[in-house]
């Protein structure tokens, strides 16, 4: 977190000669850039510093009762742009799970307690890091703002 504070004070004298529909438009690119580093690694089954989840437990048989071949791939729906959405402000670009994408998000994320299905067994999930900013989209975020500040000034 140290660097991405380093990030914001570098940051911020720049943004202040921006207009707020520059700052807009910017802090947008920025947050679809990282929406989708961040769909990219969900789509890698990977946190987004590159280690690998743990991997869920493959049921035998499928509701047919046919014997599955392989577990399938985590977060398929989760990382589509109606559930991870990608917004900017003037102020800030943010990233975020929507409606009950969030909750089902933030018990992987975190690796918390909760129910398989409504009135179900209790599972304690795995910590699956979802979300996250790493040192090159750190650097991707300064080339956009360069690039961004080029074309204006």
């Amino acid at each position: 977190m140290d660097d991405l504070q380093r990030l914001e004070d570098w940051v911020a004298p720049l943004l202040a000669r921006l207009s707020a529909p520059e700052r807009r438009a910017l802090t947008r690119t920025v947050a679809r850039e990282l929406r989708k580093s961040n769909a990219a690694s969900m789509r890698d089954q990977q946190a987004p510093d590159g280690t690998a989840w743990t991997p869920r437990k493959n049921k035998l048989r499928d509701q047919r009762g046919a014997i599955r071949a392989k577990a399938q791939a985590m977060f398929v729906k989760m990382r589509a742009a109606k559930y991870l959405q990608a917004r900017g402000t003037p102020d800030e670009a943010v990233v975020q799970f929507a409606g009950r994408a969030d909750r089902i998000a933030r018990v992987h994320h975190f690796g918390l307690r909760d129910r398989v299905k409504p009135g179900g067994p209790e599972y304690d999930y795995p910590a699956r890091p979802l979300l996250g900013i790493t040192d090159a989209q750190m650097e991707r975020v300064r080339d956009l703002l360069m690039q961004h500040l080029a074309t204006k000034g």
